[in-house]
């Protein structure tokens, strides 16, 4: 625990003066020989040691008291506070593999559904499919029935691009920004490029965010992984063999401190597939996925079969529906006092029938 305001601790001081007080006032007034209010001290309720209980318990409460003048902090688990999940979907044609039942497709269709019901119905989500491109097929929104008929609607097509499904989804976190697939094509020319993307693109405050007025003001990057409104969960099962460079892209998150939490699906021996007169042998290519999460401080989760895949997204679940934080306290430490001050309170009226 910690306090806000620690220089006001000091006022602790006047606890041992109040107790040191009370003793020399029960001393002069002989309370061990003598009655108060007209009653024995020597037994009983409200008698002998038990007559200073009442004072005691008055004297916690103005410590409590003073403890919440200092403003007291306390790390605590509460209910998470990010406003949009955005659900990005491999859809390449590697999708129907069958090493994942029945497909891997199916698997993440079931998967995300229950994932999306999990979700506090304040967070906004939104569904990202890629394939040779990606696209928002379903803008966030806090309407369950709409980001389920759009997992529903998923198809397989051709390709992977795993850094256009990130770069789709930071643009649909950061809207207006310029965020677009160009700014990562500059960001591979190399420093000169990158110094011209961070001059014409995605000229907000930290992390995008502010609109108007504040895109006067040159972009600025954050630490990895310090936004908490938003989050990127990225399903894929394989390598990418199109579009902008993964990497470079998770940069860019980076940058904005959106973290990305990246899920593969399959097998590393995966399976032969068949398809229009063509096969391929499609396996999980783990060392991509793995570095974008790291990169953006996320987390990288392997998911070998549809029951596995499930259980992954209810431990995502539980990672963004309850977080950690720091959160003053001192209401609670002013409620104690007044429920000890109350304690007191009726203590000494029901034993000698006044508030001493």
């Amino acid at each position: 625990m910690t306090f806000v305001w620690p220089q006001m601790l000091w006022a602790l001081v006047a606890v041992p003066l109040l107790a040191a007080a009370y003793v020399a006032w029960t001393r002069r007034r002989g309370a061990a020989r003598t009655t108060f209010g007209g009653l024995s001290l020597s037994a009983g309720p409200g008698r002998g040691a038990w007559r200073h209980l009442p004072p005691a318990l008055f004297l916690l409460a103005i410590a409590l008291l003073l403890l919440a003048v200092g403003r007291p902090a306390a790390v605590v688990t509460l209910p998470a506070q990010h406003e949009t999940v955005i659900l990005a979907i491999d859809v390449s044609g590697s999708m129907r593999a069958t090493d994942v039942k029945p497909t891997r497709l199916a698997a993440s269709q079931a998967a995300a559904r229950a994932f999306v019901d999990a979700q506090p119905r304040s967070t906004r989500i939104g569904i990202v499919t890629f394939a040779g491109t990606a696209s928002l097929v379903q803008p966030p929104t806090e309407h369950r029935e709409d980001v389920a008929q759009a997992i529903e609607r998923l198809q397989p097509q051709r390709g992977t691009a795993i850094g256009s499904a990130i770069v789709v989804s930071l643009a649909t976190i950061f809207p207006g920004t310029g965020i677009d697939l160009r700014m990562v094509g500059r960001r591979e020319a190399g420093a000169d490029g990158n110094r011209e993307q961070r001059r014409d693109a995605a000229r907000a405050g930290p992390g995008g965010l502010a609109p108007g007025a504040a895109q006067d003001k040159p972009f600025e990057p954050v630490p990895a992984g310090s936004f908490e409104s938003a989050v990127i969960v990225l399903l894929s099962d394989g390598q990418s063999t199109t579009g902008p460079d993964p990497v470079a892209a998770a940069r860019l998150a980076a940058e904005r401190g959106v973290r990305i939490y990246t899920v593969g699906i399959g097998t590393a021996k995966g399976e032969v597939l068949r398809t229009d007169g063509w096969s391929m042998r499609v396996s999980l290519d783990e060392t991509g996925l793995k570095t974008v999460a790291d990169l953006t401080r996320g987390e990288y989760f392997l998911a070998d079969s549809a029951a596995e895949l499930k259980r992954i997204y209810q431990s995502m679940s539980s990672r963004f529906v309850m977080e950690k934080k720091e959160l003053e306290v001192g209401a609670l430490f002013a409620a104690g006092a007044a429920l000890l001050a109350l304690l007191g309170a009726g203590l000494s009226v029901a034993w000698y029938g006044r508030v001493l």
